[in-house]
């Protein structure tokens, strides 16, 4: 740990001021949704399984 480093609840003042500091905006909040992703996936596995099954009996 270097020599200047000043923890924040060194003090009453400066702990306030460390809580008080808004957060970022969460990631998730963020985040696209992975509802068309999922669903491409999901058409895509019964293509393949439908075109397995039409080759196999037909």
């Amino acid at each position: 740990m270097t020599e200047n480093y000043t923890d924040p609840s060194g003090n009453t003042a400066q702990f306030r001021a460390f809580v008080d500091t808004p957060e970022p905006a969460s990631a998730a909040a963020s985040a696209p949704s992975r509802l068309p992703l999922i669903a491409g996936v999901g058409v895509a596995v019964v293509v393949v399984v439908a075109l397995v099954a039409w080759l196999a009996l037909g």
